[in-house]
C-alpha cells in the first residue's frame, strides 16, 4: 500500500475535523454556563437601621437595594417617586442628614443610622410644611409626579443658601448668599418638571424665602 495515500485528506475533511474539535471544546463550557444560570447565587442580606421621618426603622435588605426601593417597597412611603431611575430627573429626591440626594442612585446600606426625610415627613394634609403650602398657593405642579422631589429639593435649597453654601453661579464667595432668581434656578436645575411649571415653582420658593433679590 502506498503510504503517501494513507493520510490524504480533502479540504472538506479538514473543515469537518476542525468543527468537531471546536464543538468538543465548547460543549463543557456551555454545560458549565447553564449550570451556573440554573443555580444563581443567593442574595446577601444585611440589617439596615435608619431614622425615617423621625421614626427609627430597622430593615433586613438585599445589599443591592437602593434607598428609593427601601422607602417605597419596604417602608411603603410611596410619596417619593421613581422617575428615570438614573438620577437625571430628581423625582426621587429626599433629604439625608440635611443634604438632598437622588435616592435611586444610592444603596440603603450606605446610610446606616442616617436621618432620612421624605415628603411624608415634611408635613401632613392637616399641617402642611410652608413649602408645601406655597406650592399649593402658587400652583407649583400640574401632574404632580415630580412635586415630592421638587418640594424636598426646594426645602434643601433654602437651607443651603441660609448656610452660605455656594453654587456654580455664586458671584461673591466672601459675601452672604442671597436668594436670587439665578441661584434658585441653578440649584433647582436637577429637578425636572415635564409639565413645565417652573415659573410657579420659582414663585413658591420665593414666597417661602420672603422674596428674591
Amino acid at each position: 500500500m502506498n503510504s503517501s495515500n494513507e493520510w490524504k485528506f480533502t479540504r472538506r475533511d479538514v473543515l469537518k475535523m476542525g468543527a468537531m474539535s471546536m464543538t468538543a471544546m465548547a460543549v463543557p463550557r456551555l454545560v458549565a454556563a447553564q449550570a451556573a444560570v440554573e443555580t444563581p447565587r443567593q442574595p446577601v442580606e444585611a440589617k439596615v437601621a435608619l431614622e425615617v421621618n423621625g421614626k427609627a426603622q430597622e430593615l433586613s435588605l438585599d445589599t443591592r437595594t437602593t434607598l428609593l426601593d427601601a422607602l417605597r417597597e419596604h417602608l411603603h412611603l410611596t410619596g417619593t417617586k421613581k422617575g428615570c431611575d438614573h438620577g437625571q430627573c430628581g423625582a426621587c429626591t429626599v433629604i439625608v442628614d440635611g443634604r438632598r440626594i437622588n435616592s435611586c442612585l444610592t444603596l440603603a446600606v450606605m446610610h446606616l443610622d442616617a436621618k432620612v426625610t421624605t415628603i411624608e415627613g415634611l408635613g401632613t394634609p392637616d399641617k402642611l410644611h410652608p413649602m408645601q403650602a406655597a406650592f399649593v398657593k402658587h400652583d407649583g405642579y400640574q401632574c404632580g409626579y415630580c412635586t415630592p422631589g421638587q418640594i424636598c429639593s426646594a426645602v434643601a435649597v433654602l437651607d443651603e443658601i441660609q448656610r452660605d453654601i455656594p453654587s456654580h453661579v455664586t458671584e461673591d464667595l466672601s459675601a452672604k448668599a442671597r436668594v436670587s432668581r439665578m441661584e434658585v434656578r441653578e440649584r433647582m436645575s436637577g429637578n425636572i418638571c415635564r409639565c413645565g411649571a417652573y415659573s410657579n415653582i420659582h414663585d413658591a420658593i420665593a414666597d417661602v424665602a420672603g422674596g428674591v433679590a
